[in-house]
């Protein structure tokens, strides 16, 4: 198996499994960082989504006969660490919701493109079971995303009038991006 794409696929895996596992600690400080209720239900809901994503990659491991843990996510560790600056910023009400936002949509595009792998992955090694698990997440994710952006319409457009924000130009500029 060394050297092959089956242990690629595992390590992948439990790439993604870390990354996961990270997710769920930095999903509740975000929805309390967001002043939005959309926005908090959004991250509360993705929370409990994201404990589904877990429990669908530990099957996977189950399938496979292979140790969940090992390995940490340093991509997404960076990329939480990156929110997590955001979080500490001076930026509050709809300005604070838009870095929430931007920071959240760094977290899915990277899971999108690490599921999508994968689930290429399983689907070339024959791994039709373990694909369907994957697929399903991955949808999740792109859902997660278009949420996302829907959000950013109506809060990034906020952000740019924020009553904390006293220059002019952004005032009379309201369909600039955040």
């Amino acid at each position: 198996m060394e050297g092959s794409l089956e242990k690629l696929y595992v390590d992948e895996l439990k790439d993604l499994f870390s990354a996961e596992k990270q997710l769920t600690k930095a999903l509740p400080k975000m929805a309390k960082a967001a002043s939005s209720e959309d926005l908090k239900n959004g991250f509360e809901e993705h929370l409990e989504q994201t404990k589904g994503h877990v429990q669908r990659l530990e099957e996977i491991f189950t399938m496979l006969n292979e140790k969940a843990g090992g390995k940490k996510c340093v991509g997404m560790e960076g990329i939480i660490q990156e929110g997590a600056e955001v979080i500490a910023e001076a930026y509050e009400g709809d300005v604070m919701d838009a870095a929430l936002i931007s920071a959240a949509q760094r977290v899915e595009h990277y899971e999108i493109a690490a599921y999508g792998t994968v689930c290429a992955y399983a689907e070339l090694l024959g791994e039709s079971d373990h694909a369907a698990l994957l697929r399903q997440t991955l949808d999740e994710e792109k859902e997660t995303d278009e949420k996302l952006t829907e959000l950013s319409k109506k809060i990034n457009v906020a952000a740019t009038l924020d009553a904390s924000d006293d220059r002019p130009e952004t005032k009379r500029r309201p369909g600039r991006a955040a």
